[in-house]
């Protein structure tokens, strides 16, 4: 028997169902919700007036050509019910987007990061000024924003906002709630930028096929990351973001930017090849940054049969491969998409790669995963942010009845 709360909960979890297809699908009819979600008609019809009379959903009449018959009635998400705000930390810049509550993009701006500014305060500060800067450009106010979505490579403390460590900050904690709050109202939300790329493909994948199941992708760039999204027993989404990048490859493989030697991306990270294609003692302090042009320089030489060039991206494929494997033989057999700046030397990194998947059991008995390539890892990161942010503006509003 339902009692009062479990069925509050369940209209909870239909209207977050309602509000997540609008969204991802764009102006749908009663129908084609009704297909999307799996909702009786009935129930659709109570969830969309509702959201209608709350001004979360917008409704509109398109008419047939010709103008005979009944129109047909659409809804959709109403765009400036609220906003996000969308924060990318790289090594060498900050990107600040804001986009509407239909997940559209409204501004963006980048800020070259400062090496030489140091302590939580005056990161504070400085994100604190860039996101003023963003409302004064768009001229909407602080409680029009619903979330703000911050991502950075490196470990995220589970069901907070907190920063463990990065290649950005090192060591240093910094708590973006505590960074923000009292002036923002909005929910704030931090995530590993590999994760937010997991998401994304996943929902991708899930759009062009029914029956996903999992994948991993792995971010190769100045650090190496890995997202993993699995669909679990119940159907919920499962994303996570393990530590890829520092699992131990092997000692040889030098100093990493973490302080230990010999993580995989000491061997397969940009200053990690770097290091190798010019026979830089292993225990030198990594590079914070490598330009992209050097990266070219180093892959052009190797191209041409330069031994030590074609040698380091070896070796990195080889770590990568090596890592993928182990985490294969613990989870299961999942397509494996490679995106971030290192794919423009994914025909270098390649050979190596197969050679270290090839160190696996599993491999050798069922064959090689698929491999695919995704250059585009910015827009898999922002789609990843706007997913998981709205999604959770969607729970607020499902269970407020209003943002």
């Amino acid at each position: 028997m339902l009692t009062k709360s479990s069925t509050e909960l369940v209209r909870q979890q239909n209207s977050a169902l309602v509000l997540a297809a609008l969204r991802r699908k764009g102006s749908l009819s009663h129908t084609e919700i009704a297909a999307q979600t799996g909702l009786a008609s009935a129930t659709i019809s109570v969830i969309t007036a509702e959201l209608e009379r709350s001004g979360i959903i917008a409704k509109t009449e398109q008419h047939v050509q010709g103008g005979r018959g009944r129109p047909r009635v659409l809804f959709e998400p109403r765009r400036g019910c609220g906003y996000v705000i969308v924060v990318r930390i790289s090594s060498d810049v900050v990107q600040y987007s804001l986009a509407d509550y239909g997940g559209i993009l409204l501004d963006r701006f980048e800020d070259a990061r400062s090496h030489d500014l140091r302590g939580t305060a005056a990161f504070g500060e400085v994100l604190a000024a860039a996101l003023e800067r963003l409302l004064v450009r768009s001229n909407i106010s602080k409680d029009e924003v619903l979330a703000v979505s911050i991502s950075s490579k490196g470990l995220v403390a589970g069901g907070g906002a907190r920063l463990i460590w990065s290649p950005v900050f090192g060591s240093e904690q910094l708590d973006f709630v505590e960074l923000l709050r009292p002036a923002w109202r909005a929910r704030i939300m931090l995530s590993n930028e590999s994760l937010l790329v997991a998401h994304a493909l996943a929902v991708r994948e899930e759009e062009r096929e029914s029956g996903f199941h999992a994948l991993a992708a792995v971010s190769l760039g100045h650090s190496i990351g890995l997202g993993l999204a699995r669909r679990g027993k119940s159907g919920e989404l499962d994303v996570s973001a393990p530590d890829f990048g520092h699992m131990l490859h092997q000692a040889s493989a030098g100093l990493c930017r973490c302080g230990s030697y010999g993580c995989i991306e000491a061997a397969a990270g940009f200053y990690g090849i770097l290091r190798t294609a010019f026979e830089v003692p292993s225990d030198t302090i990594p590079a914070k940054f490598v330009p992209l042009s050097e990266m070219d320089k180093i892959a052009a030489s190797a191209r041409q049969g330069n031994r030590m060039g074609g040698y380091a991206f070896r070796q990195a494929g080889l770590a990568l491969g090596n890592g993928i494997s182990r985490m294969l033989s613990l989870y299961e057999p999942m397509p494996i998409f490679v995106t971030g700046p290192g794919t423009r030397y994914f025909d270098l990194l390649e050979k190596g790669l197969e050679e270290g998947l090839a160190h696996s059991l599993q491999v050798r008995l069922q064959g090689m995963p698929q491999i695919r390539v995704v250059p585009d890892e910015q827009r898999l990161v922002f789609d990843g942010h706007l997913d998981r942010a709205l999604g959770a503006i969607d729970g607020n509003i499902a269970a407020a009845g209003h943002p």
